[in-house]
């Protein structure tokens, strides 16, 4: 797979990839090593940047940046902390897609959590501009069409998912996706403003 040509397709013709990504399913192992992995550094490269070289305003402090050794340890803990955002975001998926069939679930699982974060992931850049403010989050609402798109898309063997089931299969995707990105920012902060973690470094 072609993880340049796999993200376009993704992005500016979500449809017609998904049947793609029906007629040339990955295992997840092979999903996470060959797409996952490449593109969860965007976001915490973006990451690094940001708090070691841009910075950011602190109320009453002014504009601050961390170190070096403080901003790498932030981006290895994002990079982490996404990888396992992904995979469980792909148990929750697979829980809630009974349509698809057994010997394939988990990867086609897989597949909609992956593919429906990546516009999060690319979006990120737009986090090393201060005044843009999060519209990185604004871009990854993109994802919910992919999304949306993946759950009407057969995945592997399974017929086509009815479109009761695939809606609300849809709604409480979206909703564990956004209490784990939530979390995923909550144990950050935690670590990096209550831990003082630059103090060890």
């Amino acid at each position: 797979m072609n993880v340049f040509s796999r993200t376009r397709g993704i992005i500016l013709k979500p449809k017609g990839e998904w049947v793609k990504i029906k007629d040339e399913p990955l295992p997840f192992s092979k999903l996470f090593s060959s797409y996952v992995l490449n593109l969860a550094f965007i976001p915490a490269a973006v990451q690094f940047l940001r708090y070691s070289l841009v910075g950011f305003k602190l109320p009453y402090h002014g504009w601050y940046r961390f170190g070096i050794g403080m901003a790498f340890l932030r981006a290895v803990l994002v990079y982490a902390l996404i990888l396992g955002s992904v995979y469980l975001l792909g148990l929750i998926i697979n829980a809630l897609t009974p349509t698809f069939s057994s010997s394939r679930n988990l990867s086609s699982a897989m597949n909609l959590a992956a593919y429906g974060l990546t516009p999060l992931w690319l979006g990120s850049v737009f986090y090393l501009i201060p005044f843009l403010g999060r519209l990185d989050i604004v871009v990854g609402l993109y994802g919910i069409y992919i999304l949306y798109l993946g759950f009407a898309t057969p995945l592997g063997d399974g017929p086509k998912a009815k479109t009761t089931v695939s809606l609300i299969s849809l709604l409480i995707s979206v909703v564990a996706a956004g209490l784990l990105l939530a979390v995923l920012w909550v144990v950050l902060d935690t670590i990096f403003m209550v831990g003082r973690v630059s103090r060890l470094i």
